[in-house]
């Protein structure tokens, strides 16, 4: 809601981003994640925002309604404890989302892990003077060479990224 009038205000005042930016005294890409969502400025921004851009607070939080100030800051509260639960539920679930990505890269490092060492490197004893075989055994063996060494660390790295973000509720 914020984010939707902010911009179509910007652009009816023929201002551009970096141009808004330039008022407030904040980056472009600070306003670019006010109009894309991202993120909400904070209630004393939002009265320098009100200002430069000649429109209630009121009506860049959506209201269309005149109210009287108290009922202005008591809805510019509410609306902004909505923005905020909002963020909060997007931030919980990026962190639920990474969790379990961690969770399955290591599930998937133990599995491959699990997989080369039943199956013994059956590529050593093939025939390398046929080109395609060789290239397809070189290519098997560069590919358990490296495992090898990168996926004890991706491995820990998964066990940590795990761990951090994990649901502390």
């Amino acid at each position: 809601m914020l984010n939707e009038n902010l911009k179509r205000i910007r652009k009816s005042k023929g201002l551009s981003q970096e141009e808004l930016a330039v008022k407030l005294n904040v980056v472009r890409q600070t306003v670019s994640k006010w109009e894309r969502g991202l993120s909400v400025p904070d209630s004393e921004m939002l009265i320098s925002i009100s200002e430069v851009l000649e429109t209630p607070v009121s009506v860049l939080l959506g209201d269309t309604v005149e109210n009287s100030e108290s009922n202005d800051l008591k809805s510019i509260a509410e609306k902004l404890e909505v923005i905020n639960l909002q963020l909060a539920n997007q931030k919980r679930t990026r962190r639920i989302i990474l969790h379990w990505m961690f969770i399955m890269m290591g599930g998937l490092i133990v599995l491959i892990f699990v997989m080369i060492c039943v199956a013994g490197s059956p590529y050593l004893n093939w025939d390398y003077s046929d080109p395609e075989t060789a290239v397809v055994g070189v290519a098997m063996h560069a590919f358990e060479f490296l495992f090898v060494r990168i996926a004890p660390l991706a491995f820990i790295a998964a066990i940590v990224g795990a761990a951090v973000t994990r649901n502390r509720d």
